[in-house]
């Protein structure tokens, strides 16, 4: 059998990378690697026939000796000290984290134990800071959830008060209008009844003021809906021509009356938006144009690109001077019109122009010299050339003059008792014979009552969720006939542009002049 020599012995375990002892079994160190003192602080005589016990803090030698006795009496291979946390200590006093595996030796003199004593301090600290680690991480991951929890929460907090706004805004535009509609009824009713020179100034008079509050009503309105998120675009492709002669027909004579022309050149091009929205941003800038041109021209025309349209409408108005173009979209602000001054307008139609534009993701580009005109350039994209627009809408006005027939049936179905009686008393004073109701019921009561009916007018919104939709169709179910009607509103939703289309109704917006009402009741009534 090959005998190794003590000396290469020793020197294997010298080279060993962690501290040996070698023990007797009654805890005295018969043997020390060089490791010992390297991580003990002791020189070899130090520790060489001391107990073990000088190796480890004061607070576990009692302790060990138990442990040690124990090992002595079931001597096998195992880690010292499994599931607890074991330290050295070092002749300076300083402590350190260690693993300990012990080793028997049998000798002829008896059972000597090895052990192997490991530093795991840099070990210790890399499990510190990975706990450290996963315990941020958690945290992190629980102060994720919750943010995620906070950001739904205030996304349904909005959502609700979204909705919220939507129904008071809905609310307000009804209501708000309300007053406005009686007031202007009264109105044309009076300047029927009474023909003096002095009155008639008065209510001309009053019926400028009654139009300046509609106008800003709206605006304001429009642009609370926008704020709010009210108004959802609704793309289509459509033809600009569509939209061109909706607004030829509402500014021709505007523009007539101030001395002005109106050119609306032809456009077939077909383009991709809110046709509706699209519509509002063009009345608002071609009014704008009407309002700052003194002499001249207004044109509205489309220049055909690759992938675009751009639909201008360019004046040879006032202009606007270049340092002042970038206030021009601040509500209230009117080109060289001084605060508190007397205005025509209030200032909010580019101020809606610019949020109908940014909610619609189009380009609104600007050009003006001052005395020779502005230019207000918008930019769609292009259509597919299917236009899901027609032509003729169920609300279009029909501004042509008919002629007046009287002792004409009416139904008038309105729950607002000054509207209703306003609206009664304009259509008596004309020389309809009316029958004014509140609701759907009653409606229908009277609709058996009466010999027939030639035309309705009806509230949009009624009391008790009812719509003047569902009355128009009970009664047309009732009767069997196809009866013309005329349904005045407030609302500017989806619901309404969504109507279907039907020759036999006009849809009017709140508050409608007592001439337009009339002009649409004649011109219906006259339709074949």
């Amino acid at each position: 059998m090959l005998t190794i020599p003590p000396e290469l012995a020793r020197s294997a375990l010298d080279a060993a990378p962690d501290a040996m002892v070698i023990i007797d079994a009654t805890g005295i160190i018969r043997y020390a690697n060089r490791q010992v003192s390297a991580l003990f602080g002791y020189s070899h005589d130090d520790v060489i026939g001391k107990e073990v016990e000088q190796l480890m803090p004061e607070r576990y030698r009692i302790r060990h000796l138990g442990h040690r006795n124990g090992y002595v009496h079931n001597v096998r291979v195992r880690p010292m000290g499994q599931g607890l946390e074991l330290f050295g200590r070092r002749r300076d006093g300083s402590e350190f984290p260690v693993e300990i595996s012990l080793s028997p030796i049998e000798t002829g003199e008896g059972i000597l134990t090895a052990a192997a004593i490991r530093d795991v301090t840099d070990r210790k600290r890399v499990e510190a800071e990975l706990i450290v680690a996963r315990e941020s991480a958690e945290r992190a991951r629980v102060a994720a959830d919750r943010q995620r929890e906070i950001a739904d929460e205030a996304r349904e907090s909005a959502d609700r008060a979204n909705q919220g706004k939507s129904r008071f805004l809905a609310t307000a535009s009804h209501d708000l209008r309300q007053p406005l509609q009686t007031l202007a009824l009264l109105n044309g009713a009076l300047r029927r009844i009474d023909r003096e020179p002095d009155s008639a100034e008065a209510l001309e008079q009053q019926e400028q003021a009654i139009g300046a509050m509609s106008r800003l009503l709206n605006a304001l309105l429009d642009i609370s809906k926008l704020e709010s998120g009210a108004i959802k675009p609704e793309p289509t492709d459509f033809t600009v021509a569509s939209v061109f002669e909706e607004l030829r027909r509402e500014f021709t004579s505007l523009a007539a009356n101030k001395g002005l022309r109106l050119e609306v050149e032809t456009c077939q091009d077909c383009v991709h938006s809110d046709p509706s929205l699209v519509e509002q941003i063009l009345r608002n800038l071609v009014s704008n144009a009407v309002k700052y041109t003194r002499q001249g021209w207004v044109r509205l025309r489309c220049l055909h690109e690759e992938a675009v349209v751009r639909l201008e409408v360019i004046d040879s108005g006032v202009g606007i001077p270049a340092d002042q173009i970038p206030l021009i979209y601040d509500e209230f602000y009117q080109v060289g019109v001084p605060t508190n001054s007397t205005r025509e307008g209030y200032g909010l139609g580019l101020s809606i122009v610019q949020r109908l534009v940014k909610l619609l993701q189009l380009r609104l580009d600007v050009r003006s010299e001052v005395g020779k005109g502005s230019a207000f350039c918008l930019t769609l994209p292009a259509g597919s050339g299917r236009s899901a627009v027609a032509s003729s809408r169920a609300g279009e006005v029909v501004r042509a003059p008919v002629k007046k027939l009287t002792k004409s049936s009416v139904l008038l179905v309105e729950d607002d008792l000054a509207v209703r009686d306003a609206t009664r008393l304009l259509l008596k004073v004309e020389g309809y014979d009316v029958v004014a109701v509140a609701t759907l019921a009653e409606a229908l009561q009277k609709t058996r009552e009466l010999d027939g009916i030639d035309i309705l007018v009806t509230d949009y919104h009624l009391r008790d969720g009812e719509t003047g939709i569902q009355v128009l169709s009970a009664l047309r179910e009732a009767t069997g006939a196809t009866l013309r009607a005329i349904l005045i509103t407030g609302d500017t939703s989806t619901a309404i542009k969504e109507l279907p289309l039907d020759p036999n109704l006009r849809v009017a917006s709140k508050p409608i002049r007592a001439e337009e009402l009339l002009s649409l009741m004649r011109a219906l009534l006259a339709s074949p």
